[in-house]
Formats: structure tokens, sequence, C-alpha cells
């Protein structure tokens, strides 16, 4: 069975349950339909809510900011995701401390309207994959949270398909980055100290 048809079936299974404990206690005809109008009302409303996860990040967001702090929560797959705005671009970027460059996909670059330097060498970098070829471009501000970045460093491969990664380049601008339990929390300075004007 493929994915979609075990997700289907799996909401299936969500909507017959309350419908036939609702059978089983034999209500009036009346009160019946209004009740499985009302469940089935419950189960289209979360359906959707769960569909367009991506489009309501702050119901659903994994990321928290008091005053100059913002702490992300590990996500199921072990790692940070934050929600970041590039040059008022949105993307949801993996933090990666091995990273020594924030990078960014062909496809944020496109999004961004971003120059390359158009240097004839390419940089070398060392990824877990090994070596590639990559440009190098820098962004005029790139915030998380509480955290603004401005002239920031970066570099741009295809063979770093659609993944964006925040590099050390940007964790050590900040007062002090640090795990808690399953919580990354990063600190900004004065500098990077994002303002309710920005």
């Amino acid at each position: 069975m493929s994915d979609r048809g075990a997700d289907m079936l799996f909401y299936a299974l969500l909507l017959i349950l309350p419908l036939a404990g609702l059978i089983a206690r034999r209500p009036p005809l009346a009160q019946m339909l209004k009740m499985a109008l009302a469940w089935i009302g419950i189960f289209a409303v979360g359906l959707l809510a769960v569909s367009q996860r991506d489009r309501l990040p702050n119901l659903f967001s994994d990321q928290r900011v008091s005053g100059g702090e913002t702490r992300i929560r590990q996500d199921a797959d072990g790692h940070f995701y934050a929600d970041a705005e590039i040059d008022g671009v949105k993307r949801r970027m993996l933090i990666d401390s091995g990273a020594t460059t924030t990078a960014l996909s062909v496809g944020t670059v496109k999004a961004l309207g971003l120059s390359l330097n158009g240097s004839p060498f390419a940089a070398l970098i060392q990824t877990a994959n090994g070596r590639v070829a990559a440009d190098t471009a820098r962004v005029k501000a790139l915030s998380v949270g509480s955290i603004r970045m401005r002239d920031l460093g970066v570099v741009v491969s295809p063979a770093f398909g659609d993944t964006d990664v925040l590099g050390m380049n940007f964790l050590s601008r900040l007062a002090s980055w640090h795990v808690d339990g399953q919580t990354l929390v990063m600190t900004a300075t004065d500098a990077t100290r994002r303002t309710s004007a920005e």
C-alpha cells in the first residue's frame, strides 16, 4: 500500500470510530445527524490545519522568542530547524554546527534574486558527501527569531539540493548558543538583536 493510501485509511478510521460510537448510542435520527455533521466538521478542520502546517508557522512553530533569546525545539529527525527570513524571503533552515559557512540552495538564491560573486574559480568546500564546488555571495540580512545578522557570507551549490543550512559563520556571531535537553538556545548580542522596528 502506498503512503498516500495508508494515510487515507488512517484518516477514514479516525472519522469512522466516533461515528460508530454515535450509532451505537442510538440517539434520535435528527440528533444523530447533527452530531455526525459536527464530527465531520471537526475532522475536516483538523485535517485542513494539519495539511496547511507550513502556512501556519505561528500555530505549529517549534521556535519561541523571549527577549534576545530564540529557542528551537529538536525535530523528530534529531536535527534543529530554524524559521528564518533571508532578505525578506522565508525559509526553513537546518542548523549545522559542522558547517563552516551558511549554505543556500539554488532555489533560495533564485527566490532572493541574489548576485553570485561571478568568479571563474569556484570555492571548493568539504561536505559530509565529499568536496563540492560552490559559488559565494552575501545576504544583506538573515533573521531567526530575535536575531538579525547583517552582511552574512553564504555559499551556493546545486550539490546542496533543496536544503538551506545555517552554519558557524552565523552561530559564532551570537552572544552564546547551546543545547539544553532537546532545545537549542541562541542568544543575540546587542549588535545582532532584532529590534521591534525590523
